[in-house]
């Protein structure tokens, strides 16, 4: 498997540019012109006092969509995620995670830092699934020598894979049989909604809880969502307060989320056949190896130590991605299919003429 370098010398390339095909990413897209408008139009209130219209019906949307009973708008998916491992555990707790699952290895550990909750990390299958017997094993008898295991994370999509739907329906069941409950990070939730051709709510219902993001695919330039039952809603209300989360007009946010939504769902199976072109349009060429996507990120592996060099080739002429052994291409509603052949392009040349 590829590992992602956030800290990609690519970030330091001045990005923007119309001869920039940036693949970094799907959270370096740029509001739309209709977007920005709908921002503007927003009527607004102070959400903190609960009277900002605009986030309001945004939230009754968005726990609509996803057959919850209330929802909660956070201004990023860490943000979201630490508010539900706050919610569902106390101090001395425990949540079950993959080892490679972004709520464990990329959100800075808060869950520990600001919860004191334990995290028990699990090794994740090549599909980002965790075995069934790791969960079962990995909880914790009710002893005092032990942390008390409260929660099961999953993330769907999980390095561009879709999570199967028998497996998430077992992994959650399993979980509330040992009386766990679980939380979905569904950061790309609604590439694996039309990837699998469901809707949100089948995959979000076996969950307690599910955080989504606006700022990746659907193209928002802020904001994720935490829904679940109200109860839990309510605490994480509490706990968003307590992060510093409680913002006042975000209705000039949540209109681009709700413009997102009305207008930008669909349009991601556009994002996933492109990843199927550049996969294929890199397959083949020497020294690389390519994990054909199920959405809208695709990963190549660079034989010879050579990922940094290809960087370096692909930035020079005006292409970003990110990697450190191997390489990640994201695409998204900013990148054309005349972006991807140039990446193509930069790609092949770099291997021919290298090889």
């Amino acid at each position: 498997m590829s590992t992602v370098s956030y800290g990609s010398a690519a970030a330091a390339v001045p990005v923007g540019a119309p001869d920039v095909v940036d693949l970094r990413s799907d959270t370096v897209t740029r509001p739309t012109a209709a977007m920005r408008a709908a921002m503007l139009a927003a009527p607004v209130g102070d959400d903190v006092f609960g009277d900002d219209p605009t986030v309001n019906a945004l939230q009754a949307r968005v726990a609509a969509l996803l057959g919850q009973e209330d929802a909660l708008f956070m201004a990023s998916g860490t943000q979201s995620n630490l508010c539900a491992l706050l919610s569902h555990c106390g101090r001395g707790d425990e949540y079950i995670a993959g080892n490679l699952a972004h709520c464990y290895r990329y959100e800075g550990g808060g869950g520990a830092v600001l919860g004191g909750i334990q995290p028990q990390p699990l090794p994740q299958q090549p599909d980002g699934t965790l075995l069934l017997s790791d969960i079962e094993v990995a909880i914790k008898p009710d002893d005092e020598h032990f942390a008390r295991t409260r929660l099961l994370c999953l993330e769907n999509t999980w390095n561009g894979n879709v999570l199967p739907a028998g497996y998430v329906e077992a992994a959650t069941a399993l979980a509330r049989r040992r009386g766990l409950t679980t939380h979905l990070d569904g950061a790309r939730l609604f590439n694996a909604a039309v990837a699998s051709g469901v809707a949100p709510a089948e995959i979000a219902r076996h969950f307690d809880s599910v955080s989504v993001c606006f700022s990746k695919g659907l193209g928002a330039p802020v904001g994720s969502m935490l829904c679940g039952a109200r109860e839990l809603i309510a605490r994480a209300r509490r706990v968003r307060k307590m992060v510093g989360g409680g913002m006042r007009q975000v209705g000039v946010l949540a209109a681009a989320v709700d413009h997102a939504l009305t207008h930008h769902v669909q349009r991601l199976a556009e994002d996933h056949a492109l990843a199927a072109r550049l996969a294929q349009g890199l397959e083949g060429l020497p020294g690389l190896t390519v994990k054909r996507p199920q959405t809208n990120i695709v990963f190549v592996d660079v034989a010879g130590g050579r990922g940094e060099a290809l960087l370096a080739h692909l930035r020079a002429r005006g292409v970003l991605a990110t990697g450190l052994i191997g390489l990640r291409f994201v695409t998204h509603l900013d990148v054309d299919a005349t972006g991807v052949e140039r990446a193509i392009a930069a790609v092949r040349e770099f291997c021919v003429r290298d090889n």
